[in-house]
């Protein structure tokens, strides 16, 4: 890792705080093939892991000719949410690693706000995080654009060299690292454990390529040490 010391971790929420990429992705499937579009879990997950609603409606609109409307985003809006309310789990490990990390964090996802939001309420973990929730709504460009990192940061007072960024995806690696921070991918997730999936996000070079969210302290090197939350 890189020598300044770090002052702010930055979390992707899907993936890499809760386990809920699997879901989101036989939504999208079913809620496409009832759009007439057929299309594999495998592919979409090539496709659109990581990216914003924006990203994914436009690659649908130009490879696919799919015209994403308000109908089509509300019906799997609201597929998904049931689903999560029903199965969403946290990353095993998550809440006693961000309760010892000592230093600031936040989370800076592709999703929309009321889904981190949702996503962190099911599962426990809003009360770690809020207000310090940062969605790609609030830029321009999502990842792998590095738009939604430099806001984290600069909202969070912090230079990206004194930034450590968690990703599960491509794009997000991209993206921090276009941002300029360092950059660990996470593979614990139920969706990221694939040699193919692991090998793509090494060839982006990141800091670290982990599967125990416990070992991240060892990147951040700032741990309280004593497994309590302050």
């Amino acid at each position: 890792m890189a020598a300044k010391p770090t002052e702010l971790v930055i979390f992707d929420c899907d993936g890499v705080l809760v386990d809920s990429e699997p879901i989101s992705l036989a939504v999208l499937v079913e809620a496409l093939a009832t759009a007439g579009v057929v299309m594999s879990e495998a592919e979409a997950h090539a496709r659109f892991l990581g990216r914003s609603l924006k990203s994914m409606s436009e690659i649908l609109h130009d490879e696919y000719g799919l015209a994403v409307d308000a109908a089509f985003l509300e019906a799997m809006r609201t597929a998904l949410y049931a689903r999560f309310r029903a199965e969403l789990q946290p990353i095993d490990g998550i809440a006693e690693t961000v309760d010892r990390l000592g230093i600031a964090h936040c989370v800076a996802s592709s999703s929309q706000p009321e889904r981190i939001r949702l996503s962190l309420a099911v599962t426990g973990l809003i009360d770690r995080f809020e207000p310090n929730i940062f969605s790609a709504t609030m830029v321009s460009r999502g990842k792998p654009a590095p738009d939604l990192f430099l806001h984290a940061s600069a909202a969070m007072g912090v230079e990206p060299a004194r930034c450590v960024v968690v990703e599960d995806s491509p794009a997000g690696i991209t993206a921090a690292k276009s941002a300029g921070m360092r950059v660990v991918a996470f593979t614990g997730g139920s969706h990221a454990r694939s040699p193919e999936h692991r090998d793509a996000l090494y060839r982006l070079e990141p800091d670290a390529l982990f599967d125990d969210m416990r070992e991240l302290l060892q990147f951040v090197g700032n741990e309280k040490g004593d497994g309590k939350e302050h």
